[in-house]
Order: C-alpha cells, then structure tokens, then sequence
C-alpha cells in the first residue's frame, strides 16, 4: 500500500539529487548548485555563485536570440555584427581598437574581418600613423546593412526589456555598470 503522508519536505530537500537527469531543468539546476555547494562542499558564497549564474545564463539566452531572430536570417554571425556595430558607430578603427570594442581578440577580428571585406561590408585600408595598423570602416553597402539590423535588433531588445519598467532598466543598467567598474579590486583577466 502506498503511503499517503503529505510531503514535508521543502522545495529545496525534493530538489533532484546530482545525476536527476532530464529532470534538472535551469533553475532547478540553480537550486541543485545552491544546496550542494554549501551543504556538501562547504562553498560560502552561495549567492555569488547563483547571481552569476543567472547573469551568464541571461546574457547567452539573449545573445543567441538576437543572433537567431535577426542576425542569422540577415546573413551575420553574432560577431560579425558586434565587428559592424562598433566599426558603423565609433569608426574608422584600427583593428586592434575594434577588437577591443567589440569583446573580441585581435586575431579573431582580423579573421572576422577578411569575410566581411569580402562580403562587399567593411574597408580596410593602412594606418596612417603605423604602416603595419589596418583601420576599418564601413563601405556604403556596409552602412546601409548596419541601418537594416540595428533597426530589427532595437526592437527586440524593446521586446526583451519591455517586461521592465524604465525605472527597473534603468536600476539594471546602474547594477551592471557597478559591478563592472568595481573589477578592479582583484586580478580581473579582461581582453584589452
């Protein structure tokens, strides 16, 4: 006979042990990792870890929705379109400039930027200053591709930040930008 006591255990005690399997979605994943890590492990920083883990986990779900529902079907990569951005608003650049505006190693711009060259969207010509400086910018064909995807991509991210007040976008932003600038205070690795 089955035993009909309730279940007196907490969300976090039916939580599904290491190895749940298809069981473990996310967030309870997220739980999973709270619960061990301090329990098991003895790890005291249980909220570090779950705000980073949800931080990493909101920027890839939007980076990959941005890069499926406008960039991919428009013929950019993410990253191509991160090389485009800052080029089309901060250019010409020099490469090793981009690179770091964009989040990305100077080799993998020069790479990014061959394809791009070829696909009739980016220019690149000797530095000025330095012979062995490439600058980048935008051809005209390039300018008018950027207009076209940051049109779609600003109404995505409007469809992304619309579940948050101006006043709770604006708290966000101040949070992030905090923890940011504060990265100072330890040994920080960064591409540069």
């Amino acid at each position: 006979m089955a035993d009909e006591r309730t279940d007196e255990r907490t969300d976090d005690e039916r939580a599904p042990a290491a190895g749940g399997g298809d069981a473990v979605d996310f967030w309870s994943f997220v739980e999973l990792a709270d619960r061990r890590l301090a329990e098991e492990f003895g790890f005291p920083h249980r909220l570090a870890t779950r705000t980073l883990l949800t931080l990493n986990r909101a920027s890839m779900i939007v980076t990959y929705d941005l890069e499926a529902a406008v960039h991919r079907p428009r013929g950019l990569s993410w990253a191509g379109f991160r090389l485009l951005f800052v080029t089309w608003l901060a250019g010409p650049l020099e490469a090793r400039r981009a690179a770091t505006l964009a989040g990305m190693s100077r080799a993998a711009v020069s790479n990014l930027a061959k394809t791009l060259v070829a696909d009739g969207l980016l220019a690149r010509t000797p530095g000025e200053r330095d012979g062995r400086a490439v600058l980048l910018s935008l051809t005209e064909q390039g300018q008018r591709k950027m207009l076209d995807e940051f049109s779609a991509q600003n109404e995505r991210e409007h469809q992304w930040t619309g579940v948050l007040t101006e006043t709770e976008q604006r708290i966000l932003v101040m949070l992030l930008n905090k923890l940011i600038a504060n990265r100072d205070q330890f040994d920080v690795r960064e591409r540069s």
